[in-house]
């Protein structure tokens, strides 16, 4: 029997090879691989031995062999191929281990070059992979160290593996080859300017029960690359497992917290933020986040952008929440929260990175894409439409109120005042409709501190424009002091005068963000 070894990854390849010899096979080697056997004592034969013919082209062709591939595609069970492998000198090769070259590490490089990617191409060893494992019914075939072990054992008590291993094994190593042929030809394209495929490259990170509903099948695939504010590199510190559901909010819940530098909270309930607020820490800012609309929260998940303390751990204790999220949380937070066993805690990356990644939608039969929306202009003083100016106050108000109508689902509309919601309205079908939700939730939240809606000087945003003045209208019945849109409309002008007529300052940001 016989193996040739060629791995990029040498993890465990001189155990496997020892292993192998002593079992009776003889090793084929190549380059670095067979430098490393010889190295550690072992009897390898050079694979220009096999060939008869040297490596050339600085290693470019060296296994691109008949006696190679002959070797690795010649059926056992037909005597014409037997016949043919002997009049030509071919021997079998009954095993494979190849890992391909470091294609992806090299282009993660910075300032690596296309010379250098291109050098990093492998070509014989997808080639050998492909063969073996279309022959897997007599060819065993092995492209990750973590299946040495289960080879090696079937092996020994079976004198080969088994046939069920090698099919395995032929689908890892078409998976293995489909995926390195994957990045090469999204770098390559993407270096020509082609864009009219797209591939995706996703592993399973966790089976879950069920999707939005128990009768729907679903599944947690995580990205190859690693980014921010991401559930898929979370560390889960505590709880149950993540449903679909919670994975959906969650991630809600993490774009809004990426909006903000300052210390914030936000309380996040089907996909829409149901109590967010800023504030000197993570104590004040949760205290406002919850007080900004208590009911709502229950059974929600909380995200913060700073430690969880204790104290704010005191506080969150006694509320039933799902999901807890930070960039870390103090060990006596830790500790105290764990003895909620369901309650999930999860350390998330919140490294700052602004580069738009893509998101992706699916459709019935097809797909859509577009970057990520990571553009948030700070609403100014210049913005100003009206003959009323905003205080400096409002002006932050403002800014926060627009960072978090961002997040809500359109059409959207978000009443606050001292960096905290007192009103979301999310989803409706026409934006009054949206305008008089948040309004009177703001109303609501008062009224219960015994305050006066129309006293207390409220922001309102809106992640799209007026199409009539009926907005600004209703907002001067609550008392709202200033409002911020993305201005657009044909009719404008038309909610400016209206807000002139009652003293309300508004602001253009010349920018929507519309949520579907």
């Amino acid at each position: 029997m016989r193996a040739l070894i060629s791995v990029s990854d040498k993890t465990g390849v001189v155990e496997f090879a020892s292993g192998l010899q002593s079992l009776g096979w003889d090793i084929i080697a190549t380059g670095g691989t067979m430098k490393m056997l010889q190295e550690a004592g072992l009897k390898v034969i050079n694979i220009s031995e096999v060939t008869g013919f040297p490596e050339i082209c600085d290693g470019r062709v060296k296994t691109l062999h008949p006696k190679v591939h002959g070797g690795l595609l010649g059926r056992r069970d037909l005597e014409s191929h037997r016949k043919q492998l002997q009049e030509n000198g071919i021997e079998f090769i009954d095993m494979v281990c190849v890992n391909l070259y470091p294609f992806k590490q090299t282009i993660e490089k910075p300032g690596v070059t296309m010379a250098d990617a291109i050098e990093n191409i492998d070509i014989g060893g997808p080639s050998m992979l492909r063969s073996a494992a279309k022959n897997w019914s007599a060819v065993t075939v092995v492209c990750h160290p973590e299946d040495y072990a289960q080879v090696l054992t079937e092996i020994r008590e079976h004198g080969d593996t088994l046939p069920e291993t090698r099919l395995q094994l032929s689908a890892k190593a078409y998976t293995h080859t489909a995926e390195y042929d994957m990045m090469i030809a999204t770098y390559m394209r993407k270096a020509a300017g082609l864009n009219e495929k797209l591939f995706l490259e996703y592993d399973l990170k966790q089976s879950l029960r069920y999707g939005e509903n128990p009768h729907q099948e679903a599944k947690f695939y995580a990205s190859m690359d690693k980014v921010s504010y991401s559930l898929a590199s979370a560390e889960q510190l505590n709880g149950k497992e993540l449903s679909y559901n919670n994975i959906q909010d969650a991630n809600a819940a993490l774009n809004i917290v990426r909006e903000f530098d300052v210390p914030f909270c936000v309380g996040l309930k089907h996909m829409n933020p149901c109590g967010a607020a800023i504030g000197a820490d993570a104590l004040e800012a949760w205290k406002k986040a919850y007080e900004a609309d208590k009911v709502s929260i229950f059974g929600g998940i909380v995200a913060f952008n700073r430690e969880v303390d204790l104290e704010t751990a005191q506080l969150m204790k006694p509320i039933f929440l799902e999901i807890i999220m930070a960039p870390s949380f103090s060990a006596e937070a830790l500790e105290l929260l764990r003895t909620k066993k369901n309650l999930r805690l999860l350390k998330v990356d919140m490294t700052k990175d602004e580069t738009p990644h893509q998101a992706f939608v699916s459709m019935n039969g097809g797909m859509l894409v577009q970057q990520q929306d990571l553009v948030t202009k700070k609403v100014e003083a210049g913005m100003c439409v009206t003959a009323a100016k905003p205080s400096e106050a409002q002006l932050t108000d403002l800014d926060f109120a627009w960072r978090i109508v961002k997040h809500v689902k359109s059409n959207a509309i978000v009443v606050a005042k001292d960096g905290m919601t007192l009103g979301v309205g999310a989803g409706q079908m026409n934006r009054i409709g949206s305008a008089q939700i948040a309004l009177e939730e703001a109303k609501t939240t008062l009224a219960a501190e015994g305050k006066d809606i129309r006293k207390e000087g409220l922001v309102m945003a809106s992640d799209g424009f007026f199409p009539f003045d009926d907005c600004v209208t209703t907002a001067a019945e609550y008392g709202i002091a200033s409002i911020v849109q993305p201005g657009g409309s044909i009719r404008d002008n038309d909610s400016v005068v209206k807000c002139d007529e009652f003293g309300i300052s508004m602001m253009f940001t010349g920018m929507r963000h519309f949520k579907h």
